[in-house]
């Protein structure tokens, strides 16, 4: 078995395992004990544990990231946040002016807020979720794929990816979303390689846009 074919294989049965991970908290948005903040945090510490002895390469590169001119990063993270949430906030008014379901979708997006505190979905989004869904779907997933095929190949496999997993929710507009930012994310990697940049990108985004600054 070639280091190629050995190096897909492993890339697939870590994205299978994200799917069987994934694909349930959105069809059924929690159970029980287990609401959508908890388990999307959990599903996300178990991929991120796996990603680490699926390759070995993975700590480095974000440690050797961190240490390049950080400051510099840590800006275009905040700019290209910024730039999204407007992307997302002409959207906003784009999407329910041409579709009458649109606030209703919206809305029930934003109802994933009523099931924690403000302080835990804080806390999670900044110290799990916004640098963890960067560190496995662009870090890990798309880096792997970039590697397989060409850049711009890989970098669009991984956005499908990441915009499928969204699909068992059932609601459209989350997967438009989830198909806008992965393509945002995905660009931002695939042209700057770093991802403190984007870890600042996606997390800022996520508190501004469902928090902070909600488009609703």
């Amino acid at each position: 078995m070639t280091r190629t074919t050995t190096h897909m294989k492993t890339t697939v049965g870590v994205l299978v395992l994200a799917l069987l991970l994934f694909v349930p908290l959105f069809a059924t948005k929690g159970v029980g004990p287990l609401d959508f903040w908890w388990w999307l945090a959990g599903n996300i510490i178990v991929l991120l544990a796996v990603v680490q002895i699926a390759d070995d390469q993975w700590r480095r590169r974000i440690i050797a990231d961190i240490r390049d001119r950080p400051g510099r990063k840590v800006l275009f993270g905040l700019l290209s946040a910024a730039a999204l949430y407007v992307v997302f906030w002409l959207g906003n008014h784009v999407m329910r002016a041409l579709f009458a379901r649109a606030g209703s979708d919206i809305t029930a997006v934003y109802a994933f807020k009523d099931q924690a505190p403000t302080l835990r979905i804080v806390l999670l989004m900044v110290l799990v979720i916004g640098p963890g869904e960067e560190l496995f779907w662009r870090g890990f997933l798309q880096h792997r794929l970039e590697s397989a095929y060409s850049g711009p190949v890989g970098f669009l496999l991984a956005t499908a990816a990441y915009t499928a997993v969204h699909l068992a929710g059932g609601n459209p507009i989350l997967v438009l979303a989830a198909a806008v930012c992965g393509l945002a994310w995905g660009w931002l990697y695939l042209r700057y390689r770093s991802m403190l940049l984007n870890v600042i990108s996606h997390t800022i985004w996520d508190i501004a846009v469902f928090l902070l600054l909600p488009l609703t």
